[in-house]
């Protein structure tokens, strides 16, 4: 148990004082992790029915990305506290709305998925016209080697697609986004498509999952090599997924028990 804390004012940012001294006792239910959760909403854009993700966390990022997704012209609202329904319509849009790109750099998530629906994406760029510089720059540089065209101007990207065709794509280091931006792109493109020096983390592996319960075929996630075998269609049956547990958050608990030697049940 936590003696007591403190918040003081610094620079009108606030510092949370903890002051300790007894060992941490009790258990803790761990939310899902939000860096797999936002993905898997990204990723349900390309669901021809309803996905129903479980164990999602109540945090802004998620908020978020919910007024995105229905900025794009589909339904997402929350069923329980912890459990969101995400339904498409036949007309999706393609340009994510500029406030909500600006508040989270994971709103990018979307360009595969609608790069795969849709066909085209409009997304703005915060320093966008600073070539080798942009946030989204492996993302983009994998979306033209599948055959995307891109164009860049007063601070927007433009992406078409009227053909995705699988190709071997060697990240210049693992990005996350990037490895799960080119997987969502080339699902349904034309062939086999190998992203080499891919991310590893378990959130891709996630993501592996969600897609090829849609029918996608997927393999390699958690090694460097993924392997994306092209299909035709994607299933029409509705998902239902649990997000595993935040790994982020449950190492916090777990390292806070063991340094106040303390009784920690995760």
């Amino acid at each position: 148990m936590i003696n007591e804390t403190h918040t003081v004012s610094v620079d009108d940012n606030q510092k949370i004082e903890i002051i300790g001294g007894s060992p941490l006792e009790g258990s803790v239910n761990i939310s899902g992790a939000k860096n797999a959760v936002l993905k898997l909403m990204a990723a349900a854009l390309l669901v021809n029915n309803k996905a129903i993700i479980r164990n999602v966390p109540r945090i802004r990022d998620v908020e978020i990305m919910i007024k995105v997704i229905k900025a794009l012209g589909a339904d997402a609202e929350w069923e329980n506290e912890s459990t969101l329904m995400i339904r498409n319509t036949t007309d999706l849009g393609y340009a994510a709305p500029d406030e909500l790109v600006r508040e989270m750099r994971a709103s990018a998530q979307v360009m595969g998925p609608l790069l795969t629906k849709v066909g085209r994406v409009q997304l703005f760029q915060p320093g966008g016209d600073v070539i080798g510089h942009r946030p989204i720059n492996l993302h983009l540089k994998g979306f033209q080697a599948l055959g995307a065209e891109l164009i860049e101007e007063h601070g927007y990207v433009y992406l078409k697609a009227d053909k995705l065709r699988g190709t071997e794509i060697h990240l210049d280091f693992p990005s996350v986004g990037a490895t799960e931006n080119i997987m969502a792109a080339a699902i349904m493109a034309e062939g086999t498509t190998v992203i080499r020096n891919a991310a590893r983390e378990p959130e891709i592996i996630e993501e592996q999952n969600f897609y090829n319960r849609l029918g996608a075929k997927i393999r390699g996630t958690g090694t460097d090599t993924i392997r994306i075998e092209g299909v035709t269609e994607l299933n029409n049956k509705e998902i239902d997924y649990t997000v595993i547990p935040d790994r982020i958050e449950a190492g916090t608990f777990m390292i806070a028990g063991a340094i106040t030697a303390g009784d920690v049940t995760v």
